[in-house]
């Protein structure tokens, strides 16, 4: 270097640390995106737990809407928990892509016909045979206004229901959590928080309130875990198709509300309401993970195939540029 070289100095630009909430979220978006859910979805059903529906500490009572007041009283709560948590995690970490590829689960309903053949019959064929132990045997032809109303109570389960919630429970978590711990464990973290979420709403009309006890809301929880499992399984065969698993949800829901008390008058629903999905999931989901010895239909990317060495001495600093190639064989 000669008296008038000066060093060259080269600036490297420092990333912007995450740091504020948008960082908090970007490092923990699941605890993010569990804690929001349950703390939205619980502020707001408090004053219904509170009311006459619930636990009667306040003199307000919820008017009914289609004859219950868990339309006016529970759905609120219920969408502003999941799919709100759901909505503003994935922006933070995602951005426009990540909320692209959340509207695209969202709204894969076109697979094969044989999945809605399958979750629109299986569910009520496989409930009905998880009570028919309940009943003694006692089970009658649904009456014709189960038949009449079975499909309109679907279709409103599914905007209210099932919109409320699974965009947030299968929609972001689910892909998250099978990403990071395997289908298995990652669906056994899922379901029993998805349970928990729910366990307020007993001390409501909701949940039957006062006749509840630690048993069935314990039933629950497990139901829901074994629910979940299924529906992972029919969401990764589906090629993540939301509505799919969304659709067996709101199944289960429709039968219990619509035709199970109509079809089994001896069973007592208000105590074996959570019992009945339980079986019915519990058997399909041990099925299914022996069947997929645990992988419930997930499949990893593969990995990306191994490349030849370089050789060239431009790129290769190794390589001696005065010596010929060695020969690779064919």
């Amino acid at each position: 270097m000669t008296l008038h070289e000066r060093p060259s100095l080269t600036v490297h630009p420092t990333a912007t640390p995450d740091t504020g909430i948008r960082g908090a979220v970007r490092r923990r978006p699941m605890l993010w995106f569990f804690a929001g859910a349950m703390l939205l979805s619980w502020v707001a059903w408090t004053p219904y737990i509170l009311s006459e529906t619930g636990l009667g500490v306040l003199d307000i009572r919820f008017p009914a809407l289609l004859g219950t007041s868990q339309l006016l009283g529970v759905l609120p709560g219920a969408y502003l928990g999941p799919i709100t948590a759901a909505l503003l995690v994935t922006a933070a970490t995602g951005g426009r892509a990540g909320l692209r590829a959340w509207v695209a689960r969202l709204t894969k309903w076109r697979v094969s016909w044989r999945w809605y053949a399958g979750i629109l019959l299986g569910v009520p064929a496989a409930l009905v045979l998880a009570t028919l132990p309940l009943s003694g045997g006692d089970i009658r032809f649904p009456s014709a206004t189960v038949l009449v109303a079975y499909l309109p109570v679907l279709v409103l389960q599914i905007v209210t229901t099932g919109l409320a919630e699974e965009p947030g429970w299968r929609d972001f978590a689910l892909p998250r959590l099978q990403d990071r711990y395997g289908p298995l464990v990652g669906t056994l973290i899922l379901g029993p928080l998805w349970g928990v979420w729910h366990l307020p709403l007993f001390f409501s009309e909701w949940g039957g309130y006062p006749e509840i006890s630690w048993l069935m809301m314990a039933e629950f929880v497990a139901g829901a875990t074994t629910i979940s499992l299924v529906m992972t399984w029919v969401f990764n065969r589906t090629g993540e198709s939301l509505p799919m698993a969304l659709l067996l949800h709101v199944g289960i829901n429709t039968f219990a509300s619509v035709a199970g008390a109509d079809m089994f008058p001896t069973v007592d629903f208000q105590h074996e309401a959570h019992r009945i999905p339980l079986i019915a999931s519990g058997v399909a989901a041990v099925i299914i993970l022996i069947a997929t010895r645990g992988r419930l239909g997930h499949h990893r990317p593969a990995a990306p195939p191994a490349t030849t060495p370089t050789l060239d001495p431009a790129v290769d600093p190794a390589v001696d540029p005065g010596q010929p190639l060695p020969k690779i064989p064919a």
